[in-house]
């Protein structure tokens, strides 16, 4: 991985950058660079697959600590995995050689042998079968990290979407990917077993989605309640009436009270979003009056507004 770019950089931080920052630099890139947006654009789809393998690094403690202390030199190409480096023991060892290690009681050696793997048991002799070591151990995927943009409604009601993403081989894979009603931007979804492929056996690890729910014109969405506006003429907020209000389930009719104010809000229990863990429980929906003052009149309805204010 000699050729790759520094991942701090790919991402505009520094090694002082905290979890919050590295996501917060991920999210940024990754909405600009996405597919999804760039159709066509090769240069895009490449920064796009620098951010996420960057972010993939940055965003697991372990890969982190070792990135931060070794660099790529943690990175096994043959494994796919990331793990401390072992250049071996005694002077000369090469850059994280040990060569200070002493033998015999109290020494800590074995201990060491343990921190790389080697099996516990006493020390007889720095062999094999001394310590359990077996090269053709099984070795478990690394879970890899990747983005997946859903609709406001999709968060809402919850299904299945498809989505194609770039597997460790650099090939293409589509999954079906169910959706929980009530998710929210910055959750993820995991889908087991398209992460980085196990070795000698071992079992292949974990695709983890990260969640980014797109804007509805329109619509906010604060926790599990949402907050929209409806337009009322004049004449029904002064005397009363209904007004068709769009929800997450379909139109509905609302009732305007007599003398109802511009800024006043109406709360529609239940209409809100579905909680991930109990969906049958909802959050309401708030909907913001604005009134609708008329700015073209004729002379006959300026005549019976002039009344109206006499009599007011």
């Amino acid at each position: 991985m000699s050729g790759k770019k520094d991942y701090y950089a790919v991402l505009g931080l520094t090694k002082t950058a905290d979890s919050a920052a590295i996501k917060k630099a991920y999210r940024k890139l990754a909405k600009k660079y996405h597919p999804d947006t760039n159709a066509g654009n090769a240069q895009a789809e490449n920064r796009f697959k620098e951010v996420q393998e960057a972010y993939n690094v940055l965003s697991d403690e372990e890969k982190k600590k070792l990135y931060d202390k070794y660099g790529f030199d943690a990175y096994d190409e043959g494994t796919g995995t990331w793990r401390e480096p072992f250049r071996g023991f005694g002077g000369g060892g090469g850059p994280y050689g040990y060569q200070n290690v002493h033998f015999g009681s109290g020494g800590g050696f074995e201990d060491i042998l343990k921190d790389f793997g080697f099996g516990g048991g006493s020390f007889g002799g720095f062999g094999r079968s001394s310590y359990g070591y077996n090269p053709n151990m099984p070795q478990d995927g690394a879970n890899t990290t990747s983005s997946i943009n859903i609709s406001f409604e999709e968060a809402a009601r919850g299904g299945e979407k498809t989505f194609s993403f770039r597997d460790a081989q650099g090939g293409t894979q589509t999954v079906r990917v169910k959706i929980p009603a009530g998710i929210d931007s910055g959750k993820k979804i995991r889908i087991a077993g398209k992460g980085q492929p196990g070795t000698r056996g071992g079992r292949n690890g974990d695709l983890m989605l990260e969640v980014h729910v797109l804007d509805k014109p329109g619509w906010e969405r604060k926790g599990q309640d949402v907050y929209t506006t409806i337009h009322v003429p004049f004449t029904a907020a002064a005397l009363g009436g209904e007004a068709m209000v769009e929800t997450l389930d379909g139109r509905v009719a609302c009732k305007i009270r007599p003398g109802t104010q511009s800024g006043s809000r109406i709360r529609l229990k239940g209409k809100g979003i579905p909680f991930m863990k109990n969906p049958a429980v909802r959050g309401d929906q708030y909907v913001t009056v604005e009134v609708e003052v008329p700015r073209n009149l004729s002379e006959a309805a300026r005549q019976k507004l002039r009344e109206l204010e006499a009599l007011l």
